[in-house]
Formats: structure tokens, sequence, C-alpha cells
């Protein structure tokens, strides 16, 4: 198996409505939110973990497999055991999948017919061309907005059910970087990797997309890309 190229898929990825990927606080702070997004330490800026935008974009791609019925329990991650038994579209569509995203070391399943994992999500840092505008224009880098549940009966809000969720707004641009190796024979992956980033901008990243929360607009730097993106239909 031999390494043959590393490309790198850059970009923006655009909010087109809030964004709240949690911080996982454990402590209330005082005039703090219930939920605040995760933040930079340092520049306390909102950024797009990696691994929320991996974790998404496999989840899609297996829900589209219908791969989920045959794993081991039902509903978990794709794996190697998954693989076993699997012919024809399945099994190709299984073996895309982990040579991208990666197999679980738990798996006492020789892995090396699959290779290394080939896609690497890094974190999505606030745009720097749209932080200069946003600071120019005094635009915030998160809102909080109130959430309530409603009395079925009464038609109002339910007493005591008021909390508020920090979200990044939308408007909000953020850089994208995706590492993509590819192997020997590793020819549709990248196409296979665009249908799942395809898949993620028809539905949701982060929490509450039910709500209406997360919805994003992916923009490439390298044009090919761009048009290869927009002409694919996943579903």
């Amino acid at each position: 198996m031999k390494l043959k190229e590393i490309r790198e898929i850059t970009g923006r990825v655009v909010l087109k409505s809030g964004l709240h990927i949690g911080a996982g606080d454990t402590e209330m702070k005082i005039g703090g939110t219930d939920n605040p997004v995760i933040k930079h330490p340092h520049t306390l800026e909102p950024y797009i973990p990696g691994s929320s935008m991996k974790g998404k974009v496999r989840s899609l791609l297996e829900m589209r497999s219908g791969l989920m019925v045959k794993t081991i329990p039902q509903g978990s991650p794709v794996s190697l055991k998954t693989l076993i038994g699997l012919e024809g579209k399945e099994k190709d569509e299984c073996e895309k999948i982990l040579k991208l995203f990666g197999t679980s070391g738990a798996d006492a399943v020789d892995n090396s017919f699959l290779g290394p994992t080939r896609v690497s999500f890094a974190d999505c840092p606030l745009d720097d061309r749209w932080k200069e505008k946003a600071l120019q224009n005094h635009t915030p880098y998160s809102e909080v907005k109130a959430e309530t549940s409603i009395d079925r009966i009464s038609g109002t809000a339910a007493p005591g059910s008021l909390r508020f969720t920090e979200r990044v707004p939308s408007d909000t641009e953020f850089r994208l970087c995706i590492t993509l190796k590819l192997m020997e024979g590793d020819e549709a992956l990248e196409d296979f990797l665009l249908q799942g980033l395809k898949l993620l901008q028809m539905d949701s990243l982060g929490g509450s997309g039910s709500r209406g929360y997360g919805r994003i607009v992916l923009e490439f730097d390298d044009d090919q890309i761009g048009e290869a993106f927009a002409q694919i239909e996943p579903l």
C-alpha cells in the first residue's frame, strides 16, 4: 500500500442560522448562560471543533448506507465487525467509511487491508477576513437565545422552563481545512467525502438542529472542487 497524494480541501463554513456546539462546562458562572458555546481558551473566540464536523459527516454517511441495523449493538458506529459478511454495494460503502474515518483499536479484527485513516478535519477558527469586518462593525461573536417549553393546555410558557442558550450568529464565517491522504486504489474517496459534506450542508451541524440551529453553507477555495460539490446529489 503506497501513499500517492495528500490533498488539502480548504474554504469557508458560512452559518445560515445560529450555531450551538456546547462547551461542556460543568459549572454555572454568575451572569453566564445555561449552555455556552465552545471557545478557544486563549482568544475566547468561538470555533468549530474538527471532531464535530468529522463525527457528523461520518454519521450521515452511515445513515445513508443503511448499515446501522447491522452494527453490534445496533446504532453504534460502523466497524470492522460490520464489514464481515457484507457483499456488493454495502461492502463497498462500509470499506469507504472505514478507510476515510478509521477503525477502532478495540476491534479484534485485522485491519491492515484498509490502511491508515485517510481524512483529517482541522478545527475551524473564525475566518480572518470576516473577523476584520466584524471588528470594524462591532459585530458580536455570539448571541444568547431564550428558550422555553410551552404548556399544551394553556398555550403559555411552562413555569420554570426558561433557559438561555448561547449561539454563534448567522452569517459568521469559519475557515475550513480538511486533509485527505490518497493511497493506491483510493480514486473514489474524494467524491465520497464530498458526498458526506453535501449531506452535512443539507442537514445541520451542532446541537438543536431540529429547532433550526446549525444550518451551514460550504464554500471552497478550489473552483473545481466547488463546481463538483455543487453537482453532487448524495440521495
